[in-house]
């Protein structure tokens, strides 16, 4: 039998396990079946960024930065759907969804956005843990203006 994958299965284990965001210990924190709130409560916008990584694909987050596949979502938090970049073209379905940007809603969105807006163009399946959600909305709060 080959030892020459254990070194490198060791080293995933380990990176992978000490991700350093404290997710179970966050997690019992915000007490049994948490809601929304005890969420926020746990939620870490520096771990949140890390994780809003995976959007970057599509979405810059910085004060004039462009619009990709996705607008600029620096400052959405807390403003009207479908407007926050007056460059970038939504869908009839996000411009008309009503609405504003707050954290349920864009716990809805991160998690499903298709069954928040049917009709939207964003490829996105959605993040299942409603935890990394919560961080990434701390991010995006912290990425908003005052």
């Amino acid at each position: 039998m080959s030892t020459h994958g254990f070194p490198f299965a060791l080293m995933i284990f380990a990176l992978t396990s000490c991700s350093g965001d404290q997710h179970d210990e966050r997690l019992r924190k915000a007490g049994p079946r948490p809601t929304l709130t005890a969420l926020l409560k746990v939620a870490d916008a520096k771990i949140g960024e890390r994780k809003f990584a995976q959007c970057t694909a599509c979405h810059r987050i910085g004060l004039g930065a462009p619009d990709l596949g996705g607008p600029n979502l620096y400052g959405v938090y807390g403003q009207p759907m479908g407007q926050n970049s007056a460059r970038f073209s939504y869908t009839a379905a996000l411009r008309n969804a009503g609405g504003k940007w707050d954290a349920p809603t864009l716990d809805a969105w991160i998690a499903n956005p298709k069954a928040l807006v049917p009709g939207t163009n964003m490829q996105f399946a959605g993040i299942a843990d409603p935890l990394d959600r919560a961080d990434i909305i701390a991010y995006l709060q912290s990425r908003s203006a005052p």
